[in-house]
């Protein structure tokens, strides 16, 4: 079986188990969504295996041209040499990426991860189509692979999205855990090292201004440490009343297609960050 079917599968059945959870909880159908949240949802959570197979497939192709004798020049690495290597050029740099998504200069890419009022797997993959094909993590990946990185990538590639979908799924399985005094050591150290529900719900929030919510900083992926370090984090184990985005509400929401495919569709709505005039950007 190849490395991409067996990372394909694992990833899925680990989307799928969290998808099953909320459908058994009445979560996978939030009241919040509206026909163009499905509609968006469907095609980003199709559609992303795509855009990230195209990716690692032209780093190789780039890779090959540029560099032809290093093909698994990298192979015969110890674990913990690609695990570092792993955890830099591709969670680092999708820390800095997501940050950089929150400045007015990528967040039309990634805007339709926050317009969505409600938390859930549907959301994991939510992004614009150019914010996955630009992402430098998915382009160094490829070129990891590329080097012999091989199945060691395959494990960390599994590892990293169980973590991601946790963190965005309603499921907050941190929650019950958060109720065991004898746990709290473990927490506290774990909520400090990865992603979890409390620490990224928070990141989704409507708004930041009730000390829970904090869509200016809590950006880890699998690494929560990032914000840790770089003093972006937020840490209060409560999850926030509402989430999305305040000028939906003023303005109402925008349509699917500008979400997925801006700059080549835009937006007409009022002061709208997917329109060719608007300069509006959620702060």
């Amino acid at each position: 079986m190849s490395m991409q079917l067996v990372q394909v599968l694992a990833a899925s059945s680990v989307f799928i188990a969290f998808a099953c959870a909320e459908l058994w909880r009445g979560r996978f159908f939030p009241r919040e969504a509206t026909r163009e949240d499905d509609r968006l949802d469907i095609v980003i959570t199709l559609t992303f295996p795509l855009t990230s197979g195209l990716v690692l497939l032209l780093a190789n192709i780039l890779c090959e041209f540029v560099a032809p004798a290093a093909r698994g020049a990298f192979a015969d690495w110890p674990w913990w040499a690609m695990l570092a290597t792993l955890l830099i050029g591709d969670d680092l740099t999708q820390y800095l990426w997501h940050r950089l998504s929150h400045t007015s200069v990528l967040w039309p890419l990634h805007r339709a991860h926050h317009s969505a009022a409600y938390m859930s797997v549907r959301v994991v993959y939510r992004n614009n189509f150019f914010y996955y094909l630009l992402m430098p993590g998915l382009w160094i990946s490829g070129t990891l692979l590329y080097l012999g990185f091989g199945w060691f990538y395959v494990g960390y590639a599994i590892v990293k999205l169980a973590v991601i979908i946790g963190a965005h799924s309603a499921v907050r399985w941190d929650e019950a855990l958060y109720r065991h005094r004898t746990l709290h050591p473990l927490m506290w150290l774990l909520e400090r090292t990865i992603s979890t529900p409390a620490t990224h719900y928070a990141h989704h929030a409507l708004s930041q201004d009730d000390g829970i919510g904090h869509y200016t900083g809590n950006y880890g992926n699998l690494l929560f440490l990032w914000d840790v370090l770089f003093g972006t984090a937020r840490i209060t184990r409560r999850y926030p009343p509402a989430f999305g985005l305040a000028d939906d509400r003023l303005y109402g929401n925008e349509g699917w297609a500008p979400q997925f495919l801006f700059p080549l569709l835009r937006s007409s709505r009022t002061a709208s960050a997917l329109s060719s005039s608007s300069e509006h950007r959620r702060p």
